[in-house]
C-alpha cells in the first residue's frame, strides 16, 4: 500500500509515519532526505542536484520522480511507502501517478491531517524537548509563515486527489492514538 501524508508543520505526520513503519512495515520516503542522501553519496543524480541547489534552482520534477522510482525498488519498500514532501503540485501528482502506473503501483490513499491552526500554533509554541530546550522554529511568526507556505503549496493538489476519491481527511487535533486508529481504518478499508 502506498500513501501520501499531508498536513501542516506540526500536525503529526512524522509521528504517524513512524507508527505506520512499525506496525505495517511501510517505509517513509522524504524527498528532502533523499536529496541530501544523493548529494552526500555523490551519485550521478546527487551531483546534478548539488549543482542545481548550489545555484539556488529548484530540482526538476523528473529528477525527484526518478529518485522516488529508484527508492521504491529497494527491498525495504516492498510493503508500501509513505510519501512525505511530495507531490506539492498537480503536475507532480500526475507525473507520480504515471510513474507508478508503469510499475503496476498506485497511490492508494492521500491522508490529510486537518488541524485548527491557532490551536496548532499554541501547541507548537509550548512544545519542548526532553531537556527543556525548544526548537528554533517554534515561534509564532515563524510558525505562521510555515503554515502560509504549506497552504500555498498543498491546497492546489487537494482537488486532484479529491476528484478520484483518494483524499481522506483525519482530525489531526485528536490524540496520537486516535489519529493512528483513524488512519488504520482508512488503510484497512482500502486494502479490503
Amino acid at each position: 500500500m502506498n500513501i501520501i501524508l499531508l498536513g501542516p508543520p506540526g500536525a503529526g505526520k512524522g509521528t504517524q509515519a513512524k507508527r505506520l513503519e512499525a506496525r505495517r512495515g511501510m517505509k517513509q520516503i522524504s524527498t528532502g532526505d533523499m536529496l541530501r542522501a544523493e548529494v552526500k553519496a555523490q551519485s550521478p543524480i546527487g551531483l546534478e542536484v548539488k549543482g542545481l541547489m548550489d545555484k539556488g534552482h529548484f530540482v526538476p520534477d523528473p529528477i525527484i520522480v526518478q529518485m522516488i522510482e529508484n527508492r521504491i525498488e529497494q527491498p525495504d519498500c516492498v510493503k508500501g511507502v509513505i510519501l512525505d514532501g511530495f507531490p506539492r503540485t498537480e503536475a507532480q501528482a500526475e507525473i507520480l501517478d504515471s510513474m507508478l502506473k508503469k510499475r503496476n503501483l498506485k497511490i492508494d490513499a492521500v491522508i490529510l491531517l486537518e488541524v485548527n491552526e491557532e490551536a496548532l500554533v499554541k501547541r507548537l509554541c509550548e512544545r519542548q524537548h526532553d531537556d527543556g530546550s525548544r526548537r528554533a522554529d517554534d515561534h509564532p511568526e515563524v510558525i505562521h509563515a510555515r503554515l502560509e507556505t504549506y497552504r500555498k503549496q498543498t491546497a492546489p493538489i487537494l482537488p486532484y486527489y479529491e476528484q478520484n476519491g483518494r483524499l481522506k481527511r483525519v482530525d489531526g487535533m485528536q490524540d496520537v492514538e486516535a489519529v493512528g486508529k483513524a488512519i488504520d481504518a482508512i488503510l484497512d478499508q482500502r486494502s479490503s
